[in-house]
């Protein structure tokens, strides 16, 4: 992250501190960018295998949306009280002491960070060679250097420029909204020609057991899962008492709509059956729809993971 040094007229340095570079809409990319990444092309399986039926699974990504907003204007609070970068490091050590804090930022920057990072990466790189490999599983040697080389690129860019990042983060941001924007259009126009027998009977064979319902949360919130990390870059946001929140309120709903009506796409290309049957259910749906044009999905889904860790590394730096 870029700096400033704060000098005095006798030329002394007081402190360092990090650039204002930030704005609302840099704000609401991170979100939008970190939140939406391999989940909702992958997940929908997961909530419709444990709730039972299509009614209750779309019920289910939007209470999921209205959870993750409440949890989140929660960790607002915290952001706009306490002003200071690092998010949960930040907070613990403002409450608990240095030492505490100390304990959790090691754990967080020597397992937690590196390892969801590079299963991120992995999942970028798996989905961009899975076209140069349609009939057979990816080789591993090349799947681990496009992995390694992608967090390599990311690294430098945002230790090179907090603007560079952004940009970064604003594009693929762009893209991944533009993939399920293609996802969400098929789906109207094949909902408009009739093709609603997903949705007949919506809420036959929902499931009536707790602990499902509780499985198909889990499967829905990591979809959501990224919406505290404009928190750990509170001292890089203009007006953070502002944008903070707003960021929040802007991406949150808008995210949960777009789930929705992805959600809604998909069951009027694939039937619950298809979709319990596939391990990537987006690819899937672009295989049946767009022919010899279905690698474009992998493609999106990869750049979809690269914003996502353009966004992990823009905030756990």
């Amino acid at each position: 992250m870029n700096s400033n040094t704060n000098t005095d007229s006798s030329g002394r340095t007081d402190a360092v501190t990090l650039k204002k570079e930030m704005g609302l809409l840099q704000g609401v990319a991170i979100i939008v960018g970190t939140i939406v990444g391999s989940g909702i092309f992958v997940s929908p399986k997961g909530v419709l295998q444990y709730s039972g039926s299509v009614g209750a699974s779309l019920m289910l990504w939007a209470a999921c949306g209205v959870v993750s907003l409440v949890g989140a204007m929660c960790y607002t609070e915290l952001g706009t009280f306490i002003l200071i970068s690092g998010a949960d490091y930040a907070y613990i050590r403002h409450s608990f002491g240095n030492f505490v804090g100390f304990l959790f930022l090691w754990v967080l920057l020597v397992i937690i960070t590196p390892t969801s990072n590079a299963i991120i990466a992995l999942t970028f790189a798996n989905y961009m060679i899975q076209p140069f490999f349609p009939h057979c599983p990816n080789p591993e040697i090349p799947t681990r250097l496009l992995a390694a080389a992608c967090l390599c690129l990311l690294t430098f860019v945002n230790c090179a420029s907090v603007k560079w990042a952004n940009k970064v983060q604003v594009f693929f941001t762009a893209a991944k909204l533009l993939a399920l924007a293609i996802i969400i259009i098929t789906g109207i126009v094949r909902f408009a020609m009739g093709h609603t027998e997903s949705f007949e009977n919506a809420f036959e064979g929902s499931s009536d057991l707790a602990g499902d319902y509780g499985l198909a949360f889990f499967s829905g919130f990591f979809s959501y899962t990224g919406w505290n990390y404009l928190n750990f870059v509170t001292e890089e946001i203009k007006n953070p008492n502002k944008n903070l929140p707003r960021s929040i309120w802007i991406s949150i709903p808008v995210v949960t709509g777009f789930y929705i009506l992805v959600n809604i796409a998909y069951f009027t290309v694939l039937s619950p059956a298809d979709m319990l049957a596939s391990d990537a259910v987006a690819v899937t749906f672009a295989e049946k729809m767009f022919g010899i044009m279905a690698w474009i999905m992998p493609v999106f889904v990869a750049c979809s993971c690269f914003g996502g860790l353009n966004g992990c590394i823009i905030a756990s730096s």
